[in-house]
């Protein structure tokens, strides 16, 4: 590669990691524990456990559990149901202040097989929701959030243009070298330059995955505001709804409409996944792979009829899939270690940039050459 070529890597490396990095060494703090947040719930008792009870277990009706939700916060409104997924045993109900409030007002949880309550999850407490909310948008909302996008992009341009680097340091540097021999800077450069490839998939994958992510709610919006209208366009002129149908008898029209699934998540009409007279009942596969996928299926909440069902747009598909692969959430906690473990390394990688560019921050780009490709490290 010619040094022309190189140089302008070389700025392109620099000035996407500089403005990056801080954000990013943020983003992998907090998602640290939020890969185990499941597992750092239950130690908090935040997370409840299904009772032990002999086979074949009985099944609670969906009526008498949202009855049993509802008359907990009278005055509010059903917005979600759907099973815990961790245990399927689990029912959880979530109730906002209206059903298309944008915060929950409280998380309940149920036993599924006798209707059980079982708890409130604290909504908007705890040490797990503050890193949530640091990590997803800096308390700041969708600015925020795009925010954080525009950084993870700045951080995939970052790798790629590091990888293209890696290619003059190899001509003189034989792989895993670390010349511990040299200056503390030079053995720095090494490890982050060892590091950063060893990681560079995983942080590649993490980084479009959280770019991705951070589009949720356009992307949502997108759907509502195209299909979701399309099915609901025949509705738009009836009366508001008066009288609410039998939830189990809407989620077994669901099953029945798209059989071989299971609920994903049920959205209550007036919520903003649904419409004011529907129920949107989200099946979902029993595979690791199609349970991240998700049908919604509209059912009339005052007939209980279906009245449509139709797979996602594939921006919509996408988005569900690349939500649990940033948090390592298909491979179960092995996984998770793994992602843990990769998550530590790149908080060195990370760290150790912001070294280099502090110690020598005015280094020139010929002195930076000759240091990647072993030469005598040259005085700032």
């Amino acid at each position: 590669m010619k040094s022309a070529s190189v140089k302008s890597w070389y700025l392109v490396h620099k000035w996407t990691s500089l403005i990056s990095t801080l954000f990013l060494l943020m983003l992998c703090v907090t998602g640290l524990p939020l890969i185990f947040h499941e597992e750092i719930d239950h130690a908090l008792g935040y997370s409840a456990e299904a009772p032990a009870m002999p086979e074949p277990a009985p099944r609670a009706s969906l009526d008498d559990i949202v009855a049993s939700a509802k008359a907990r916060r009278p005055g509010d409104a059903v917005q979600f149901v759907f099973k815990d997924a961790e245990d399927p045993r689990l029912w959880l109900v979530r109730l906002g202040e209206k059903a298309n409030s944008e915060d929950a007002s409280a998380f309940y949880t149920y036993d599924g097989r006798t209707g059980t309550y079982l708890n409130e999850y604290p909504v908007n407490k705890g040490v797990t929701n503050f890193l949530l909310r640091l990590h997803v948008d800096m308390f700041a909302g969708l600015p925020g959030t795009l925010f954080l996008g525009l950084m993870g992009l700045l951080l995939v341009v970052s790798l790629v243009s590091g990888t293209v680097l890696y290619g003059p340091y190899m001509q003189k540097v034989q792989f895993g070298t670390v010349r511990r021999d040299r200056s503390p800077r030079l053995k720095w450069l090494d490890l982050h330059n060892l590091l950063g490839i060893a990681t560079l998939v995983w942080f590649l994958v993490v980084g479009f995955t959280g770019v991705v992510n951070t589009l949720a709610v356009p992307v949502f919006g997108q759907w509502q505001a195209t299909e979701l209208a399309e099915m609901t366009a025949p509705y738009r002129s009836k009366p508001p709804l008066t009288e609410m149908g039998s939830v189990q008898k809407a989620l077994d029209a669901a099953h029945a409409a798209v059989p071989g699934t299971e609920l994903g998540f049920m959205a209550f009409p007036g919520s903003d996944f649904a419409s004011p007279h529907h129920f949107a009942i989200f099946m979902k596969g029993t595979t690791p792979w199609t349970s991240k996928l998700l049908k919604p299926v509209l059912v009339d909440a005052q007939t209980l009829q279906v009245t449509d069902t139709r797979d996602l747009p594939w921006y919509v598909s996408t988005l569900l899939i690349s939500q649990p692969l940033h948090f390592g959430d298909y491979g179960g906690l092995p996984l998770k270690v793994i992602w843990g473990l990769l998550d530590l390394l790149s908080i060195v990688v990370l760290g150790s940039g912001v070294y280099l560019w502090v110690r020598k921050r005015n280094l020139s780009f010929e002195a930076w050459l000759r240091t990647m490709q072993g030469e005598k490290e040259m005085a700032a």
